[in-house]
C-alpha cells in the first residue's frame, strides 16, 4: 500500500459521502486506502461510510473514536494505516481526479511534508482551479497534507492534549521541522474545501476563535519560541491591543456590520475579520494571564 488517506469526521455524513465518492474517481493513482475515523458522531456517518465501503473500488476502513479530539482521531487512523505515506484531509472536501497522483509525485525525495493548495468554495458546484490566493506558507495543514508514516511515528504523532479546535497540526509541524523534515507546496495536489455560508455563521466562527486562543496558550507552553509566539499572535503589541483597544462596544459594532446584509460585501468581510480577530486576541490575552 502506497498511500493511506486519513479523514477524521463528526456528524457530517453528507460531507464524508461526497468526499469518499471523489476519491473513487482518481486517475493514475498509486495503491491507496481511506481510513475514516468517526469522532463521536450521532448521525448516520457509520452507515454512510459502511455503504460506501461496500461499493467502493478502493479499501475503506471505518473506526469509531468516542472522545471528541481531532488529534486522537487522526492518531487512531495513522496507527492502523498500511500506507507508506499518510495523507490527511478534512471531511468537507472534494478532490480532483489527479489528486493522489499529484501527492505521490511530489514525494520525489525523502523527508518531505507535502501541502497541497486548498480552494475554499461555497458549494459543490463551484470548481475553480487554484490561484495565487490559495498559496499557503504553512508547514502543515491537515486539510490537505501528506507525510511519510515513519516521520509521523518518529515524532510521536499528534499531541492529544490539544482537545479543542486549533493548533494541533501546527504543533505537529514544529516537531516534524525540528526532526529535519522539509516542507513542499504542490499546486497540482489541490482540492476544493466546501465552506457553506449557512454553516459558517458568526457564532460558530467566534466559538472556534475562542477555542483556538485557548489552544494557543497550550502551544506556547509547549513551544515558547519567538516563532510560535508570532504565529499565535502572542506578542506584546497584539496583547496590549487586546487589553486596551478592543472594548465590547467595538466588537459589537464589527459584529453588527458583518451581519448586515445591506452593507457592502467587502465592508462586511473586513468587519467579520476584525470581529473574529478581536475575539481571538482578547481570549488569548485572558488565557495567557491564567
Amino acid at each position: 500500500m502506497r498511500l493511506s488517506v486519513v479523514i477524521a469526521t463528526k456528524d457530517r455524513a453528507s460531507y464524508i459521502e461526497r468526499a469518499l465518492a471523489s476519491f473513487a474517481l482518481q486517475q493514475g493513482a498509486p495503491s491507496f486506502e481511506a481510513i475514516v475515523v468517526d469522532n463521536g458522531s450521532t448521525d448516520t456517518t457509520r452507515s454512510v461510510v459502511q455503504a460506501a465501503a461496500e461499493r467502493s473500488n478502493f479499501p475503506i476502513r471505518y473506526l469509531f473514536e468516542a472522545e471528541p479530539n481531532r488529534g486522537k482521531a487522526r492518531n487512531r487512523g495513522v496507527a492502523v494505516a498500511g500506507g507508506f505515506i499518510i495523507l490527511f484531509c478534512d471531511d468537507d472536501v472534494v478532490v480532483p481526479p489527479g489528486f493522489l497522483a499529484a501527492h505521490e509525485a511530489a514525494h520525489d525525495a525523502p523527508g518531505l511534508v507535502v501541502n497541497g493548495a486548498i480552494v475554499n468554495v461555497p458549494d459543490y458546484e463551484h470548481r475553480p482551479k487554484p490561484s495565487l490566493a490559495n498559496y499557503s506558507g504553512a508547514f502543515l495543514c491537515t486539510c490537505n497534507v501528506s507525510i511519510p508514516k515513519a516521520a509521523i511515528d518518529a515524532v510521536g504523532g499528534f499531541d492529544e492534549s490539544f482537545d479543542l479546535y486549533g493548533w494541533e497540526d501546527t504543533e505537529l509541524g514544529v516537531r516534524l521541522r525540528e526532526s529535519g523534515m522539509r516542507r513542499r507546496f504542490s499546486w497540482d495536489a489541490f482540492l476544493w474545501h466546501i465552506k457553506k455560508p449557512s454553516e459558517e455563521t458568526l457564532d460558530v466562527l467566534a466559538r472556534k476563535a475562542v477555542e483556538k486562543a485557548r489552544m494557543a496558550r497550550r502551544f506556547i507552553d509547549k513551544s515558547p519560541s519567538s516563532r510560535v509566539k508570532a504565529a499565535t499572535g502572542a506578542h506584546r503589541l497584539n496583547l496590549l491591543r487586546a487589553k486596551y483597544l478592543l472594548p465590547d462596544s467595538l466588537l459589537a459594532f464589527y459584529a453588527g456590520v458583518a451581519s448586515d446584509e445591506r452593507a457592502n460585501a467587502t465592508v462586511r468581510a473586513i468587519a467579520k475579520t476584525q470581529f473574529l480577530d478581536g475575539i481571538y486576541a482578547r481570549e488569548l490575552s485572558r488565557a495567557l494571564e491564567k
